[in-house]
This record gives structure tokens, C-alpha cells and sequence, in this order.
């Protein structure tokens, strides 16, 4: 297709190969798109897939999403369901605007088909996501909007931080994942822990119950996302914690600290400060999945994500006990072919 052929090698020549940049042309580039229907639609006759699942109380028009931190401001939202994706997830988004790290912060390790990166939760702010969206409108597939905390806010003042980014997204929003576990803010990660997971859940749900009675309808599904380096002991009580709480689902998994894998030439960029996504993220994903599978007895709806790089890695997560699954890295190595080999190589007979 065009976008594999012409548009992505341009994008890394005017890049330099430079991974952010790479990164921030192809969301602008994907923005213009969406503004040209008939494009649209002929991306969605090639990539589009058929394969509709029910989730959460959510159907799905098939079961590969676009992960967090592709689209942190929901600037493409109508391109990605062109290129095949079933749903989409936005953010991290905070209630601060925030520039994140200092760059350089991004960088592909492509022996080991990985990325390490340290954004630390760049965006705009969950304000100026919620005008987007309100004057822009939602993609046509579930739209879950990924929260986090503000560099800027004391942990001790994470669950205000967390209300004030829910409310203004909550007329937006088919799900809220709660991010808990980004290794690339400062503490955040301690919000894992029972005590201050049970406080910021209960006010999560709490405001979510208020606002749904006020808008007449069902809470919306407030999903955690967890990190891979969590020992099964701290994974058991985090889902003791989010059963207790009413929590609709979890994903697993976010990036890790571990440094496991690296093949060839990359090893000397382990060095860098950050999360590993990617091939190497892989194998501890799916057993993350598969603790929460066994660990709930399935009830509990998991959606996987970690080293997504073929339809064979999306079937090894969902027989691990994943409904649904998403694409990060993958799709920034690969491009939009990956969804519809994954889509389709997984879509029910």
C-alpha cells in the first residue's frame, strides 16, 4: 500500500530516522487524512477487518486497538479505524499540559524489534483533549482514554489530579484506563500499591457513579493498566484491590524496566533510562496475562499488549486469556499492514 511504499520511508528520510520525529510527522501526516473522506475510505476497504467481539459492556468491530502514547492528544482519530483498528486508546493525558522529558527520549532498537522510551507523559492536557473531541468528535470505534498523574502533583494529591482528567473527559470517553504503572514519572508507580490504589480507585469510581447519574446512563468502564515488573504476590493484591473496587477490566502490560532480550548492536542502548517495549517485552506479557486469567478465573476482561509484532504473537496473548489485544510498537516498526495481518490472522472462522 501507499503508506508502507511511499509515505513512511519519506517520513524517516525528513526524520532523519530520528524516532520522535518520525513519530510526531506521522500522527500530523495521519491528521491531514482524516479530513479527506474518499481516502478514508479506500484505506478502510484494504485494511478494514470484520471480526466483532463484546467487552466490558463495549462491542468491538474487531479485537486490535491502537495503544496509549501513539495518539496522546487525539489528533488522527478518524485515520486510525481506516487503517483497520478496532478501537482506539488516547493519552496518557494529564490534567496539566506538560512538555515530558528532555529529548532526546525515544529511541528504536531494531536487532531486538524494541523500542526504549522516556517520555514521561507529554500532552497537551485533558482540557484540551476534551475541546478536541467536542468539536472534532469520536472516532467511529470505542474510544478509551488512557489518565495519568501530572509531573507537577505530589502523590498525595494524585487522586485529585486523576478526578479533574475523568471529568473532563467523561462525555467522551468509552472507557478510562487508569495509569498506574509508567516507570517514566516520577513515583507513579507507587500508586500500584494496595493503600494508595484502594484511595484513588474508590474516588475514581465514586466521581464516575456521580457524573453516569447525572448523565442518566451506566458508569463509564474504568480499566488499570499494570506493569510487567510487578511480582505475582504485588500483582495478586492489585487485583484484590481492583475486584474490590468494581474495576471492568486490566491492561497488561506497560513497558518494563527489564533489559532482557536485547539482541546484536542494541545492547549498548539498554543503557538508556526508560521503558522497553517490543519483542523483548513479549514473553513476560503474556505470563502477566495469564496470572490475571488464572488468578480471576477469567472473569475479569483483559485486554494485552507487549511485543504484538504478528497475528502468531496476538493469538499466543489471546490464549493466554486476553480478549482483546493492541499494538504499539509493532505498528511504529511495521506500519498499518501489521493491523490487518494481526486482525485478520486472529479473526474468528
Amino acid at each position: 500500500m501507499l503508506f508502507e511504499k511511499i509515505v513512511r520511508p519519506a517520513l524517516y528520510r525528513l526524520g532523519k530516522n530520528d524516532p520522535e520525529t518520525v513519530h510526531e510527522r506521522t500522527v500530523r501526516v495521519l491528521g491531514r487524512l482524516g479530513t479527506v473522506p474518499p481516502a478514508l475510505a479506500a484505506l478502510r476497504r484494504y485494511y478494514g477487518t470484520d471480526d466483532p467481539a463484546t467487552v466490558f459492556g463495549l462491542r468491538f468491530p474487531n479485537r486490535v486497538g491502537l495503544a496509549a502514547g501513539m495518539d496522546k492528544d487525539g489528533r488522527a482519530l478518524a485515520a486510525w479505524p481506516a487503517l483497520g483498528f478496532g478501537f482506539v486508546e488516547v493519552g496518557t493525558v494529564t490534567k496539566l499540559a506538560q512538555p515530558g522529558n528532555p529529548r532526546p527520549r525515544l529511541y528504536h532498537l531494531p536487532d531486538s524489534e524494541a523500542v526504549i522510551n522516556r517520555m514521561g507523559f507529554n500532552n497537551s492536557g485533558a482540557d484540551a483533549l476534551a475541546e478536541r473531541l467536542a468539536t472534532q468528535g469520536k472516532p467511529p470505534v470505542p474510544l478509551g482514554v488512557s489518565i495519568g498523574k501530572s509531573k507537577a502533583a505530589a502523590l498525595e494529591d494524585a487522586v485529585g489530579d486523576y478526578q479533574a482528567s475523568l471529568r473532563a473527559l467523561y462525555p467522551h470517553a468509552d472507557y478510562f484506563a487508569v495509569n498506574v504503572s509508567s516507570p517514566n514519572t516520577a513515583g507513579l508507580r507507587a500508586l500500584q500499591d494496595r493503600s494508595a490504589l484502594t484511595d484513588l480507585l474508590a474516588e475514581l469510581q465514586r466521581t464516575s457513579g456521580a457524573l453516569a447519574a447525572d448523565a442518566g446512563r451506566e458508569p463509564t468502564p474504568l480499566l488499570v493498566k499494570v506493569a510487567p515488573d510487578l511480582s505475582d504476590e504485588a500483582l495478586g493484591e492489585l487485583l484484590e484491590v481492583c475486584d474490590e473496587h468494581g474495576v471492568a477490566g486490566l491492561i497488561a502490560t506497560n513497558t518494563t524496566l527489564a533489559r532482557d532480550g536485547l539482541a546484536g548492536t542494541d545492547a549498548h542502548l539498554g543503557k538508556e533510562v526508560g521503558g522497553l517495549s517490543g519483542r523483548p517485552l513479549a514473553n513476560r506479557a503474556r505470563e502477566v496475562v495469564r496470572f490475571v486469567h488464572s488468578h480471576t478465573g477469567g472473569k475479569l476482561p483483559v485486554i494485552g499488549v507487549g511485543g504484538i509484532l504478528g497475528a502468531h504473537d496476538a493469538r499466543l496473548m489471546l490464549d493466554a486469556g486476553a480478549s482483546l489485544v493492541q499494538l504499539y510498537t509493532g505498528f511504529a516498526l511495521n506500519g498499518p499492514g501489521l493491523v490487518r495481518t494481526v486482525a485478520r490472522g486472529i479473526a474468528a472462522p
